[in-house]
């Protein structure tokens, strides 16, 4: 049985997907979402640095990230067009997510890395669909069979309606037979920036 913690099906699966992933990205095998996923991410440097230099707090709270995305980045904001709940949010930002005096507040806190690629590993297509399927709303995704399915072209036709991709084995490595579509998010959500600071945390 193939286990995404192997090197050499992550490195197939990362040659398989090279077209699909971005210049100088990493990856990673973690548990994510009742599921275990292999990540391709690229780590935002400078905000990577930046928080190290300021000793920056976790980011791990909705609530924090829904204050930080109504802030513009490097701004100053003044305080006072903010209503009251507005500033005592703004208030309880953790350290090094922002800086604050009695007039203004600027944002600095950005994500720290983006995600290319997940990628589950599945005994079945139906089962590939739906653990691949809880990433959606996070960022783009793919699932990678213990065995090429026996009716292929439906299996394909349902993971492309769902903008899945799908890796089966060849040889010794793997073979993309399906590429999984863009992640085009219709907008920035705390949720979405929660799952980058938990990956965040194991990767740093």
């Amino acid at each position: 049985m193939m286990t995404l913690a192997s090197s050499v099906i992550g490195g197939s699966v990362q040659t398989a997907s090279a077209s699909l992933l971005g210049r100088d990205g990493q990856s990673v095998v973690a548990p994510a979402l009742g599921t275990e996923a292999l990540f391709f991410y690229r780590m935002d440097s400078a905000e990577d640095v930046r928080r190290r230099e300021v000793s920056a707090a976790r980011l791990d709270k909705l609530p924090t990230l829904e204050t930080l995305l109504t802030l513009p980045v490097g701004l100053p904001v003044p305080l006072a067009s903010l209503d009251q709940r507005e500033r005592r949010a703004v208030r309880a930002l953790p350290a090094g997510a922002a800086d604050r005096n009695r007039k203004v507040v600027t944002r600095w806190a950005v994500r720290p890395l983006q995600i290319d690629l997940a990628v589950v590993r599945a005994s079945g297509w139906r089962q590939g669909l739906e653990r691949a399927g809880r990433f959606a709303p996070f960022c783009r995704r793919a699932m990678l069979l213990d065995r090429r399915p026996v009716r292929l072209e439906e299996s394909l036709a349902e993971a492309d309606f769902y903008g899945i991709g799908v890796f089966v084995p060849s040889g010794d490595g793997v073979e993309m037979v399906l590429e999984s579509r863009t992640y085009r998010p219709q907008r920035h959500t705390a949720a979405a920036w929660a799952f980058v600071e938990e990956l965040y945390q194991r990767v740093r």
